[in-house]
């Protein structure tokens, strides 16, 4: 409507100024009419004038209104009353048209932002791998997953060890792989998957990184239950009558070797008796206590998550665990930091990890020949997570069992049950946490816990 109205006004322009153009060429022909010629003269200069004006006004306002929509200047107004009706209506639609864009620019922002907060809020680490080896990093869980390595570009990764960076290499759109990496020394197993994205002409590679550590220690933590439970379920039903027959008959026997005290050759021989059903007995009362044992495998309470004062765990379980060594002398080392830390977790079962796992430092320690040294640390690390560190200065954990003492059953002490670090792990599994030991380079071991 606007143009059409421009147009039909620069048309009646230029009809009024070729009208008193030939007016003027008509007096012209006509001598005797100076003052008309004059009068025509200024009336042809000043339509001249006006249409000028006109289409330069024009063009200058359109000039003005692309170069605000260039660069996205939607403050600007177009208010042309003073020109007449039609500049007034186009500057309407001029107006009009950036409050248009102006309301889709907010609504894109508002979108981006909304994807940029929704990326941002994914459990999976998200990166994106550009043509020249720079790495982008898309969110919280990316940053947080390499908080402790600086990473800007695909080499950077050769400094997480083992194969993750050829793996990552390796890895084509559409395709998945799993790889092993250890960060703030904890172990995690990560889900590679990629899609390419075209973006600015350029193709990058867009990798999810999802951590499924916790669930194949879910995974294995079930499988062993199971196992447990079966093995329980089965030997209990076979050693419960065994051992009831036996106390049985060792019952009857006693009250037939009292009756028959006068029968030399029939005592002989129930004497034999009794101490063979007696063994019987006393082994398959080992026996059970030996199968209830492995029973806590299968019976860790519901977590109770409740706030937990480090100190004051620390404080207890030094306290209970000193009890059990009274003639040992360990130099108890503690470190909080910061000293006010807390962490969220069931405080009962944590105490019990702690006790036990300090009683371990403790008999590690107990044959040096020099002091005998236990640290406790606790700390926030890079990912923001809390750590407690057991570290002792003993001899250390043999290289070839390090990664069998979790397994349940396993245990390289004499009268081990190999349930301790077992329950531990499946404790700390609960929590969405983690356990590791590794030996220190000073000597002695260290097992830490993450939450």
């Amino acid at each position: 409507m606007a143009f059409k109205t421009f147009s039909i006004l620069i048309i009646i322009r230029t009809c009024l100024f070729i009208i008193a153009l030939l007016v003027l060429t008509a007096l012209l022909s006509f001598p005797g009419y100076h003052a008309a010629t004059i009068l025509t003269v200024v009336v042809l200069f000043y339509l001249g004038y006006d249409l000028i004006r006109f289409v330069t006004t024009t063009n200058q306002e359109l000039t003005r209104f692309l170069e605000a929509a260039r660069f996205a200047d939607y403050s600007q107004r177009f208010h042309f009353s003073e020109q007449g009706s039609g500049f007034e209506e186009l500057g309407a639609t001029f107006t009009e048209i950036l409050e248009k864009l102006r309301k889709e620019r907010g609504e894109n922002e508002s979108r981006n932002r909304y994807l940029h907060s929704l990326i941002e809020q994914v459990p999976v680490p998200l990166l994106s791998i550009h043509p020249s080896g720079k790495i982008t990093t898309w969110n919280v869980s990316a940053r947080k997953l390499f908080a402790q390595h600086r990473v800007q570009s695909l080499d950077d990764f050769a400094q997480l060890g083992g194969d993750f960076l050829q793996q990552l290499k390796k890895l084509k759109p559409g395709e998945r792989r799993l790889v092993s990496i250890s960060i703030e020394g904890a172990e995690h197993r990560l889900s590679l998957s990629a899609t390419e994205l075209l973006t600015n002409g350029n193709i990058d590679m867009l990798v999810s990184l999802q951590d499924i550590q916790n669930e194949l220690d879910f995974a294995q933590m079930q499988a062993w239950q199971d196992l447990v439970k079966v093995l329980t379920h089965e030997i209990m039903n076979s050693i419960t009558p065994v051992a009831s027959l036996a106390k049985t008959s060792v019952e009857l026997l006693e009250d037939v070797k009292q009756k028959q005290a006068k029968a030399q050759n029939i005592d002989d021989e129930i004497e034999e008796l009794f101490h063979g059903i007696d063994t019987v007995s006393r082994r398959s009362d080992s026996l059970i206590k030996f199968v209830s044992s492995y029973r806590k495998l299968t019976d860790i309470p519901k977590v109770q998550p409740s706030k937990v004062d480090i100190s004051q765990l620390f404080s207890t379980a030094q306290t209970i665990t000193s009890q059990s060594f009274p003639d040992q002398q360990t130099e108890i080392t503690t470190l909080i930091e910061p000293t006010q830390l807390t962490i969220k977790a069931d405080k009962d079962l944590i105490e019990q990890i702690m006790i036990n796992l300090l009683k371990n430092a403790y008999q590690a320690t107990q044959h040096n020949d020099g002091p005998q040294k236990v640290t406790l640390h606790a700390y926030i690390n890079r990912r923001g997570r809390g750590v407690i560190e057991i570290q002792d200065n003993g001899s250390g954990i043999e290289d070839d069992v390090l990664d069998k003492i979790f397994v349940p059953f396993f245990t390289t002490k004499r009268d081990g049950s190999g349930v301790g670090l077992a329950l531990a792990r499946q404790v700390m599994i609960a929590h969405r946490g983690n356990i590791s030991a590794k030996n220190l380079d000073s000597g002695g071991a260290c097992f830490t816990l993450t939450f």
